[in-house]
């Protein structure tokens, strides 16, 4: 390993897009955020050091053995979050990135590329989630936080943000046009000029150190490893990569895969089934990579735990002949979870999947499954213990993998129906009982109109609903109608205002209703839509659902809203006491 002559930010990328350098298989994705490319990028601009790079010279008979992937240029966290594999003509070698690939990436996204990511509440499938976002320079004004310790105003904004008002400053620079710049000097002033920003000497300064920064310093310092020994790279791969942004295990876990696994290239299997599980078939999900390796670790039967001395050559090559049937298990345990309601917003605990997928796994259950009737019991009862481990708090965060591997083997040793006091005994066992007290019933009345645990909750109470069609969390006495003002005006007294306010988005004034039936409703009251023939044509039907959401014999006009709530809250609290199978003792003691 020897140390090489420095380069400039600008050569290093040039080599890039030449595909000179390529990434090794055995490194992760991409996982730098905004905030860490615009503190690289500051301290490129500042002459601080970036640290070093280390590159593997892969000769032409060792490359043949690996898999190459070029950098990413621009990075969509839906549409294109991994890097394309690259190509390696028989008979020529490469440079592989060994470490340095995360601040490599930034590089070549900030000045050549551009990051999409999703906005915060923005549904995964929605075509204007992922705004699209390139790293300017402001030319004109510094940071105005100065406790994020930057010297430059740097920011990845969409070209529609950075777009200066008619006759006014354009003081937001993309800072890949300083690759464009014929010079330091008058190119400079030419573009200040033309920017309206002339006569500024901070401006100046500021895209001079641009200039500076990417194409004249040489701060990009780097080894070469000559070795061609693969397992001395991986180990020089773990030991570089111990720093910077942790290099988790489940990264080494797919780093060591791709590297051992024979048939398949285990990088582009994962990232399939990722993609497949959130996207694919309606389904709307955030499942990592962690939770696929965690399953697929459960399911060919070695230690789920993500430790080195798991990741041997011999479980690998059981996790690569499982393959198959772990992708297969997954995706109907998605499929399974989407028809019990769930998505990306209402899945408060990815990992559930991991015995979903083990058990459908261990009975050979196909896609038949899925909607049989014979099978609907047992769905039933699945969807049973997965709602009520999604409502206790903390089943599925510390101990995950002592939990994990207790419920593998119960269901190893009961291959029949989903033994569902088996698995709940043995949960109990390492502190993750699935039984609750009154107290904690009391805190579920409590909760609020889309928080994380009310869908699973209002599942609970009203189990007669086909989850599988979309349904809408719903104000029974709608939101809008809730201002002090309309309240005012509707005759509520005064001094039951605040009252109202502080209740309309708890739990007692939720339901679950279908899609279509929720925009007929809108913002009716209750007792109007309830009684409209076109929500209910039938009074059968009208009826029905008045005493399966427990509103028969409530009052449902506004100025009684608040004994409506007293009443439904007493119903609710014994449904939930019933089927969560908690103890009244605390509730006989409290009257």
């Amino acid at each position: 390993m020897s140390f090489q002559t420095p380069r400039s930010v600008e050569e290093m990328l040039t080599a890039i897009h030449r595909h000179e350098y390529l990434m090794p298989a055995i490194q992760r994705e991409f996982v730098w955020s905004t905030a860490q490319i615009v503190k690289l990028f500051d301290s490129l601009m500042r002459g601080y050091p970036v640290g070093s790079f280390l590159l593997w010279d892969v000769k032409p008979e060792t490359a043949q053995s690996y898999t190459f992937y070029r950098f990413l240029t621009h990075f969509h966290e839906r549409d294109n979050p991994y890097a394309d594999k690259a190509t390696v003509l028989a008979g020529t070698g490469t440079t592989a990135v060994l470490d340095g690939q995360q601040r490599l990436t930034s590089l070549n996204i900030a000045l050549y590329g551009s990051i999409a990511e999703k906005k915060k509440y923005a549904w995964w499938n929605s075509p204007d989630a992922f705004p699209v976002k390139k790293l300017y320079l402001n030319l004109v004004e510094g940071p105005k936080d100065e406790e994020l310790g930057l010297k430059y105003d740097l920011r990845f904004l969409t070209d529609k943000e950075a777009a200066a008002e008619q006759d006014a400053e354009d003081k937001w620079y993309r800072v890949g046009a300083a690759l464009d710049l014929p010079n330091a000097g008058p190119a400079i002033m030419k573009e200040l000029e033309q920017r309206r920003i002339a006569n500024s000497g901070d401006a100046f300064q500021r895209l001079y150190d641009l200039y500076e920064a990417v194409r004249v310093l040489k701060p990009m310092n780097y080894f070469l490893v000559t070795d061609q020994d693969p397992d001395k790279v991986l180990e020089i791969f773990v030991r570089v990569n111990s720093g910077g942004t942790t290099l988790s295990y489940s990264d080494l876990l797919l780093s060591m895969a791709t590297n051992q696994w024979k048939e398949r290239d285990a990088r582009e299997e994962v990232r399939s089934l990722v993609r497949d599980l959130n996207s694919n078939a309606g389904r709307q999900f955030s499942f990592s990579k962690d939770v696929v390796l965690k399953t697929a670790l459960t399911i060919a039967g070695v230690d789920v735990r993500f430790k080195v001395t798991n990741f041997t050559q011999a479980n690998m090559a059981k996790v690569e002949a499982a393959w198959p049937q772990i992708e297969g298990a997954l995706l109907r345990a998605a499929t399974l979870l989407q028809q019990f309601g769930y998505n990306e917003r209402n899945l408060t605990a990815n990992s559930v999947i991991v015995p979903i997928a083990h058990y459908l796994h261990l009975r050979g259950a196909g896609d038949g499954y899925l909607d049989s009737s014979g099978d609907a019991a047992d769905r039933l009862a699945l969807q049973g213990w997965v709602t009520r481990s999604l409502i206790k708090r903390g089943v599925w965060g510390s101990g995950l993998d002592t939990t994990l591997l207790r419920i593998r083997d119960v269901l190893s040793a009961n291959t029949g129906r989903f033994p569902v006091a088996e698995v709940e005994a043995a949960m109990a066992a390492v502190g993750k009982s699935l039984s609750f007290d009154a107290a904690e019933i009391d805190e579920l009345l409590n909760l609020k109109y889309a928080g994380q645990r009310t869908f699973p909750v209002l599942s609970v109470l009203y189990p007669g609903l086909d989850l599988s069609k979309k349904f809408h969390e719903d104000h029974i006495f709608p939101r809008s109608r809730f201002t002090q003002k309309k309240l005012a005006a509707a005759g509520v007294p005064v001094a039951q205002i605040d009252a109202y306010l502080q209740t309309v988005n708890l739990l007692p004034n939720l339901q679950l209703l279908p899609g279509t039936v929720n925009i007929e409703k809108q913002a009716a009251l209750p007792a109007d839509w309830i009684s409209s023939d076109t929500v209910f044509p039938l009074a059968e039907k009208r009826e029905t659902y008045l005493k399966e959401n427990d509103l028969d014999g409530v009052p449902l006009d506004l100025t009684d809203y608040l004994l409506f709530f007293e009443v439904r809250k007493k119903r609710m609290r014994n449904r939930l006491l019933k089927a969560l199978g908690a103890t009244t003792a605390p509730e006989a003691a409290r009257e």
